[in-house]
């Protein structure tokens, strides 16, 4: 299966990480994207990113804070009351 590249910046950057990894082109774009889906895989969920942030601001919900809104609150917001 071929992989054709229109783009120039997409193929300079390829051949430059080729080149630093002394492979081919499509082995380095084999690398890129495991590195690239491994990145997303580990990223913080938003619930993580929330609590991190929480606890670097020191910021603390109370029982009431941790409860969901009733649909009604966001059928209200959305104008479909």
């Amino acid at each position: 299966m071929a992989i054709n590249i229109n783009n120039k910046e997409a193929d300079d950057l390829t051949r430059t990480f080729a080149r630093i990894e002394g492979v081919g082109i499509t082995e380095a774009i084999v690398i890129a994207m495991r590195e690239a889906l491994e990145r997303r895989r580990n990223r913080e969920t938003p619930l993580e990113t929330a609590a991190r942030l929480r606890a670097e601001f020191g910021i603390e919900l109370s029982e009431q804070a941790r409860k969901p809104l009733p649909r009604s609150v966001y059928d209200e917001l959305s104008g479909e009351h």
